[in-house]
């Protein structure tokens, strides 16, 4: 039997915090997770390797037992699946794609249990279920207005909701809706991750949105007034007379809103480009040409 090391599967020393195990686990389970890796049978076997030892790693307790065995673990692996224990079928928080797709292959073996549990072939009276993880890809519209999705989990179709403001890598925590454990009252959690996408013209930084702002020459030298884009619409906004190429106007209230502050938004900021015409008249091209001459 092959000693695993689960710390060099999750490319982790083996003083890692737990924080430093829930970032490595997250981004191999996204890099190797089926839904990436379709018909690629050896990032399947990763992505259930890298399952089971963060389901070890993520347990204090486990974890502790399993730097105690060191190159005993075959030992004590190998004797539990000779009792009908099923090792390492996975009990830390599992990754599911963005369809809401779930599944538990089973909680972890009668043998961490046997050894390292109550004592004796007994399953502890109280199991507490593992965790879920998923991701959740909103627009930039409906991360500004707030949306829902519908996902299954556990044959159960459960609405996750985000309010206004939702943002990028934000994590929902929805409790007792992860695996089941040996009570209802001890099932694990679910974990949404929300992406949000980009969207054209718009750049995203924090509640703040930025945007470029086309300006003819002529409103940039004389001064007017010009339609700026926002999330709701498009609004006036006065150019003062000399505005230069790449100078940023600030339409404050005009960004997101600030996620669980009703009535509070972020700013919109709005860069100047000065248009240049390629193409003048010979009326134009006079006119330039007495400009310069009375500089």
């Amino acid at each position: 039997m092959e000693y695993k090391d689960y710390y060099k599967t999750l490319g982790i020393d083996k003083k890692a915090s737990q924080d430093e195990i829930k970032k490595a686990f997250r981004k191999l389970a996204v890099k190797y997770h089926p839904d990436k890796n379709p018909d690629d049978k050896i990032a399947e076997a990763q992505f259930k390797l890298i399952n089971e030892a963060n389901g070890v790693l993520s347990d204090p307790e486990k974890r502790k037992k399993y730097d105690e065995l060191g190159e005993n673990w075959q030992q004590y692996e190998q004797y539990g699946k000779q009792q009908g224990g099923n090792p390492f079928g996975g009990n830390g928080r599992q990754y599911a794609g963005n369809t809401g797709g779930f599944s538990n292959d089973g909680d972890f073996s009668d043998f961490f249990e046997q050894f390292f549990g109550s004592g004796g072939r007994q399953r502890p009276r109280n199991r507490k279920g593992g965790d879920y993880e998923t991701e959740m890809t909103i627009s930039l519209d409906e991360a500004y207005k707030g949306t829902s999705r519908i996902i299954n989990v556990e044959s159960e179709k459960l609405r996750i909701s985000t309010k206004p403001g939702a943002y990028t890598d934000q994590l929902l925590k929805i409790a007792g809706k992860g695996a089941k454990g040996s009570t209802a009252a001890l099932r694990g959690d679910l974990y949404v991750r929300i992406k949000v996408q980009d969207k054209v013209p718009f750049q995203r930084r924090g509640d703040n949105l930025y945007v470029s702002q086309n300006v003819s020459v002529y409103d940039a030298v004389l001064g007017g007034e010009i339609l700026a884009e926002t999330m709701t619409g498009k609004v006036k906004m006065k150019i003062e007379a000399g505005t230069q190429n790449g100078k940023t106007l600030r339409l404050k209230g005009k960004g997101m809103p600030v996620y669980g502050k009703e009535g509070n938004f972020g700013d919109l900021y709005v860069q100047i480009q000065v248009l240049i015409p390629d193409k003048l008249t010979e009326t134009q091209k006079e006119l330039f040409e007495k400009l310069k001459s009375e500089q």
